[in-house]
């Protein structure tokens, strides 16, 4: 019977951890029109995931929680625009990071931008900010007030 816990236990957190990676989309416009269908704002992260230690330390301690993940299926279409060193992009994926990095005036990371659902900027994080998801959360909330 333990093992039988266990195993559904491990199941299920690597589950969390496959959906928590899978709702980023990389693609503006395509979250822009997810967030006006249903009402959602959009979160996008600016970061460099593979060098940033800030930005890692941030995913880690707020977006990769299960209560941010939960707050965040119900409420936001999450962007991640990605600087990385060694990973690798498509050019056309550099080039739209690129354009959006100039876009929204982004000068460091990790850098969170928050728009409404129509594409209006609302809100903005530059740098890592402590707090963990509850008063990420509380931010979130307050830019649509």
């Amino acid at each position: 019977m333990k093992k039988i816990i266990i195993t559904m236990l491990a199941a299920t957190l690597l589950w969390q951890a496959y959906a928590a990676e899978s709702t980023w989309l990389t693609d503006l416009p395509k979250a822009e029109a997810q967030a006006k269908a249903e009402g959602k704002i959009v979160l996008m992260d600016f970061t460099g995931s593979d060098w940033c230690g800030w930005c890692i330390k941030f995913k880690k301690e707020v977006l990769d929680t299960p209560e941010f993940q939960a707050y965040a299926a119900k409420n936001v279409v999450l962007v991640e625009v990605d600087y990385p060193n060694k990973k690798e992009q498509s050019d056309d994926l550099k080039k739209a990071n690129a354009a959006l990095k100039d876009h929204y005036d982004v000068q460091g990371f990790p850098t969170l931008v928050v728009l409404d659902k129509n594409g209006k900027e609302i809100g903005r994080q530059v740098g890592y900010a402590e707090g963990g998801p509850k008063a990420f959360i509380a931010k979130l909330e307050g830019y649509q007030k």
